[in-house]
């Protein structure tokens, strides 16, 4: 009988379901196999749960979803080097970037791999997504984690990334004021690299509370966002604006929000996805003050900065998370995420809990 793995696939919008599929195989040159031990529950996730979609990458076929994610080598290919340039070994723990790019198109030669012309990424088509027990990936993706880090902590690093990639986007310096709008794990995240960057102040607007409670533990100033929050932070900053906003919110309004906190000549960089595919900003806003307009995709070479930092306990990245599920109850998750249910702010999926 052929061998069989449990997995999560998307067969639509709010149809998520459990089920027996093929083993992926043992790994060729170049791969390795990984035994999921967990896997986080990202924003972009919840666009695909919500509307089958997410921009204009559509959902064809039942897809297993999922793409930030930690567990342990179950075998390696010939000549398998981890993201250090490593051997990779079978039994090692590791945080995989879910980025597969190709290394000789003309954006990798640049430097830039998030714009690789031949990105593959885990949890879109044509790759499956880590929310299954097994997955099959380049080796190279693979970065060893120390025996003191959490899974939790090791899933932890894509969001962080992020982070370290927005940040050095926005070119956050000593002494740079900067207002982030979304107090989600990704903007918890982000506030705590501009921290660390030196941004000061640091406002952050969310509409949620226990949210922007936590915000306000990790060193930001809190915005109600139900309670106009241009205005709170021009009034903060003598009508001057910021010189940085990062908006992380998934929003469609918050981008034209962020757009008007932002000073004259200052920076806007966009790090949420629309659930509409739309941009929406005044063209006198960002023309008027002469904005610097960034988008983030993704991350570039940035696992092992994430993972000194956490190591160097100069970041925190468990306290973001609220809630924990086993595979088997892999909808109820989603669908407590998707209606910001119960206090949820990071739902993290023990995959070696089936049930």
């Amino acid at each position: 009988m052929a061998k069989t793995m449990l997995a999560a696939r998307l067969h639509g919008p709010r149809d998520l379901r459990v089920e027996k599929i093929p083993y992926p195989g043992e790994p060729g040159p170049g791969e390795a196999l990984v035994r999921v031990a967990e896997a986080g529950v990202c924003g972009s996730d919840l666009h695909g749960f919500l509307h089958g979609r997410i921009g204009d990458t559509v959902l064809q076929q039942a897809q297993i979803i999922g793409h930030e994610f930690a567990g342990v080598i179950e075998a390696a290919g010939p000549g398998a080097l981890d993201g250090q340039f490593k051997p990779l070994k079978p039994g090692a723990r590791v945080a995989v970037d879910p980025a597969q790019f190709c290394g000789h198109c003309e954006m990798c030669e640049r430097g830039v791999p998030n714009l690789c012309l031949n990105l593959l990424f885990c949890g879109l088509p044509p790759l499956p997504g880590c929310m299954a027990q097994y997955i099959r990936v380049p080796a190279r993706t693979c970065f060893p984690v120390p025996k003191e880090m959490s899974d939790t902590a090791a899933v932890m690093l894509e969001p962080l990334g992020i982070a370290l990639h927005a940040t050095d986007l926005a070119r956050v310096r000593v002494g740079s004021s900067v207002a982030i709008i979304g107090a989600g794990p990704v903007g918890l995240c982000i506030l705590q690299t501009v921290k660390l960057a030196g941004g000061r102040p640091i406002f952050v607007s969310e509409k949620l509370p226990w949210r922007l409670e936590l915000a306000q533990e990790l060193g930001a100033i809190p915005i109600d966002a139900g309670k106009d929050p241009v205005r709170a932070v021009l009034r903060a900053t003598g009508e001057r604006g910021v010189d940085v906003a990062i908006e992380a919110a998934w929003a469609d309004e918050t981008v034209q929000q962020a757009a008007e906190m932002v000073r004259l000549g200052g920076t806007l960089a966009v790090v949420g996805i629309s659930a509409e595919d739309r941009l929406t900003i005044k063209h006198s806003t960002a023309r008027r003050k002469g904005l610097t307009l960034l988008f983030v995709r993704r991350m570039k070479f940035s696992y092992p900065r994430a993972l000194a930092l956490v190591q160097a306990r100069a970041v925190d990245l468990e306290c973001m998370v609220s809630h924990r599920f086993p595979l088997s109850r892999i909808a109820k998750a989603f669908a407590l995420n998707a209606g910001y249910k119960d206090k949820v702010n990071k739902v993290i999926l023990k995959i070696g809990e089936i049930g």
